[in-house]
C-alpha cells in the first residue's frame, strides 16, 4: 500500500445518497457520512473530506453513471479522482455488502493504488457528442423497426396494397408510401392498411431527418475537437465521434498508444501459466463500442484501400485467416487513431 500523509476518500454512488468515507495513509477509517446526490451534497461532501486533513484523491465507484456529478464537482475543485470498481466477489462474500462496506472498500482502494484510472471529465464537445450518439442510436434502431413493420405491412396486406408496392419493397417504399392520402371506400380494411402504411412511412421520414441534423451537430463538433481525425481513410462521422466519446474530454490520461488500444479491447491478454507462459487470448473487455468502430474502420478499407488490400494478400499468404487479419488490423488502427485524438496545450 502506497503510505501517504493526507487523506484519501471513497464514496459509493447511488441515485440519491451517496456514502463517504475517508482513511489515513495507514488505511484507518477516519469516518463514514452520507451525503445527498445534488450540488448541495458533493460541496458538503467535499468539506466534510476536508475537515479530517489534506484531501489527497478520492475513489469513486459509477463516475459515468450515479458518480458522474460528483466528480465533476471534485475536478472543479482541484481534487484528484480515480474510477472505482465494485468490490470484486470474493471480497464482498467474506466481508459483506452494505454502502458504509463499499465506501470504505473505494478509499482503500484508491489509496493503495488498485484503482488508478482517471475518469472520463465530461464537460466539453464531447460530452455533447456522446449525447448526441444516444439519440442517434435509439433513432436508428427505431428506424429499422418501423421499416420493418412496414414492409410487414404492405407484404401480409390486401391484394389491392401488395400490388401496388410489389417493386418497392427495398427503394422507393418510404417515400411513395408518404404520399399517399387514403381515402375511404367500400372496402374499410384497405382504407385502414394504408393509413397505417402511410404514417408508419412518415414516421420513418421524421428519424431520417433527426438522424441528419444529428449528423450536421457531430460534424460541427467534430471539426472543432478532432479534424484531423475524421480526415483518416475509412473514419466516418459516427466512427470518431464513438472513438472521442471513448477516449472522453480529457484524452491526456491515455498517456500511451497502448493505453489507448487496451481501452477499446484490441490488445491480446496474456493467459500462460507455467509450461504455456507465451500464450496470450483475445480480449473480449474494453469499450465494445469503440471496438465495434474500428470493426467497421477495418471493413471499409479492406474494400477499398490499397495499402490495407496489399497487407490482407500478404497475410493470407503467411496462412492468417480472416478474423486474424482484422485483429492485427484493428490493432494498427487504434494506434493510428490515438495520435489524432485532441491534447491539451
Amino acid at each position: 500500500m502506497l503510505m501517504v500523509s493526507g487523506v484519501v476518500g471513497g464514496v459509493d454512488t447511488h441515485a440519491d445518497v451517496h456514502v463517504a468515507a475517508a482513511v489515513d495513509g495507514n488505511g484507518g477509517v477516519l469516518g463514514v457520512e452520507s451525503f445527498g446526490a445534488d450540488a448541495r451534497g458533493y460541496r458538503d461532501l467535499a468539506g466534510w473530506l476536508a475537515g479530517f486533513g489534506s484531501v489527497i484523491r478520492v475513489g469513486v465507484e459509477g463516475t459515468g453513471s450515479y458518480g458522474v456529478g460528483l466528480a465533476r464537482y471534485l475536478h472543479n475543485c482541484d481534487i484528484a479522482v480515480v474510477e472505482v470498481d465494485r468490490p470484486n466477489r470474493q471480497t464482498r462474500r467474506r466481508l459483506g455488502r452494505s454502502d458504509p462496506i463499499d465506501a470504505i472498500s473505494a478509499a482503500r482502494a484508491a489509496l493503495s493504488g488498485a484503482a488508478r484510472v482517471t475518469p472520463k471529465l465530461r464537460n466539453g464537445r464531447v460530452e455533447q457528442m456522446r449525447v448526441l450518439l444516444v439519440a442517434r442510436r435509439s433513432a436508428r434502431q427505431q428506424r429499422i423497426a418501423t421499416l420493418n413493420q412496414l414492409r410487414h405491412v404492405v407484404i401480409c396486406g390486401p391484394d389491392e396494397v401488395r400490388a401496388r408496392f410489389k417493386d418497392r419493397y427495398k427503394t422507393g417504399l418510404v417515400s411513395e408510401a408518404a404520399r399517399m392520402r387514403p381515402r375511404k371506400g367500400n372496402d374499410p380494411i384497405i382504407y385502414t392498411t394504408n393509413v397505417v402504411i402511410r404514417d408508419l412511412a412518415r414516421r420513418i421520414q421524421r428519424f431520417n431527418t433527426e438522424m441528419r441534423n444529428i449528423d450536421k451537430a457531430l460534424e460541427q463538433l467534430i471539426a472543432d475537437t478532432a479534424p484531423s481525425l475524421v480526415a483518416l481513410y475509412g473514419v466516418g462521422v459516427d466512427t470518431a465521434a464513438t472513438l472521442l466519446v471513448t477516449a472522453g474530454d480529457n484524452a491526456d490520461r491515455l498517456h500511451t498508444e497502448r493505453s489507448w488500444a487496451h481501452l477499446c479491447g484490441v490488445t491480446p491478454l496474456p493467459a500462460g501459466s507455467g509450461k504455456t507462459s507465451g500464450r496470450v487470448r483475445l480480449n473480449r473487455g474494453g469499450d465494445r463500442q469503440a471496438n465495434a468502430a474500428l470493426y467497421r474502420i477495418v471493413l471499409t478499407r479492406m474494400s477499398g484501400h490499397a495499402e490495407t488490400r496489399n497487407y490482407v494478400r500478404r497475410r493470407r499468404a503467411q496462412g492468417l485467416n480472416t478474423a486474424e487479419i482484422m485483429r492485427c488490423l484493428k490493432r494498427y488502427v487504434a494506434r493510428q487513431t490515438f495520435k489524432h485524438l485532441p491534447r491539451t496545450a
